[in-house]
């Protein structure tokens, strides 16, 4: 295969995005808004006008339908990244399989902002074609295991593994005040906020079903260490249902005592974090990460538990709460 369509800038990045049978038919602008998150319509419409070619260099349009195995192309204008991490630890691995260490800072897909700096890119390098394709997703900020199909079936198993919520998952998280009960159930439906960002969520009697197991850990200075067991995997169920009990996560840009009035600033100072807006945060991310998890092996179907050690960061800010 051509490493890009004739014609197109030498420099300009390329992306390419299989489609899948069940994606077949799709409007190709609705097809680039559903596999880059968090992108508009809108955006989706622009990108596709201004990026999207045939492997022949000609360029494609909109309202055009996606075939099914065909692969879609878009060649993006070199672009400046934010600094990110460049590398990730291996915690599982073999033919099929491979579970990733994602550290905290590096985003999973290409989006609008990142591109070489993010897991998707740094598979391609390690591992090259055929790359391990991801099962599932986390937030740019949020570290630990992360699970990857290495064939196309396996993706697909691993997907249907977590649709079908046969995934097991914890995550530990530091959070602001110290909770009083060692354990307890969240158990609130969400869905997508009716004011604000368009990227948050929020507690609502008519959103889907949500329901998380926590667990208290440690306790010191105002601060609570708790694990943490999703029944669901809604969007930002983990921040919104600890925030709605009374208890944010350390560092959350979206969901701490100043809502989204953090994350506005941040991104309004192209994505740093002054002096002032750390101190009020408590850490340069928020202190989620997801410890461990269990799935059913695409093949075998046999339960794979992987554990993924705390990072150094949140060992520091918990040390500093003791």
């Amino acid at each position: 295969m051509l490493s890009r369509p004739p014609g197109t800038d030498p420099s300009g990045i390329v992306l390419r995005f299989p489609v899948a049978p069940e994606q077949a038919g799709q409007r190709l602008d609705r097809f680039i808004q559903g596999r880059i998150p968090r992108l508009s319509r809108t955006r989706a419409k622009a990108i596709v006008q201004s990026c999207a070619y045939r492997w022949d260099g000609r360029r494609r349009r909109g309202s055009e339908r996606v075939r099914a195995g065909e692969i879609v192309v878009l060649v993006r204008p070199p672009m400046d990244e934010p600094e990110a991490p460049d590398h990730f630890d291996v915690l599982y691995e073999d033919d099929v399989v491979l579970v990733v260490d994602k550290p905290p800072g590096l985003a999973v897909h290409p989006t609008a902002t990142y591109h070489k700096h993010t897991l998707w890119w740094l598979l391609r390098e390690r591992y090259g074609e055929p790359t391990p394709q991801l099962a599932h997703r986390l937030d740019r900020d949020t570290s630990g295991a992360l699970v990857c199909g290495r064939t196309p079936e396996a993706e697909r198993s691993l997907k249907r593994a977590f649709e079908d919520r046969r995934v097991d998952k914890r995550y530990t998280a530091i959070v602001r005040g110290e909770m009083p009960e060692d354990a307890g159930v969240m158990d609130a439906s969400m869905a997508p906020a009716r004011e604000g960002l368009h990227v948050l969520m929020e507690v609502r009697a008519d959103g889907l079903d949500a329901l998380t197991e926590y667990r208290v850990l440690e306790r010191a200075h105002g601060r609570t260490l708790v694990s943490l067991h999703p029944r669901t995997g809604r969007q930002h169920q983990l921040r919104v249902h600890l925030a709605a009990l009374g208890y944010p996560i350390v560092g959350d840009k979206l969901y701490g005592p100043e809502g989204s009035a953090p994350f506005e600033e941040y991104i309004a100072a192209g994505m740093e974090i002054s002096r002032d807006l750390l101190e009020r945060l408590g850490h340069r991310r928020q202190a989620l990460h997801a410890a461990w998890i269990r799935f059913p092996h695409p093949e075998t179907g046999a339960p794979v538990e992987v554990e993924s050690p705390l990072p150094a960061d949140m060992r520091l800010l918990w040390a500093r709460s003791d």
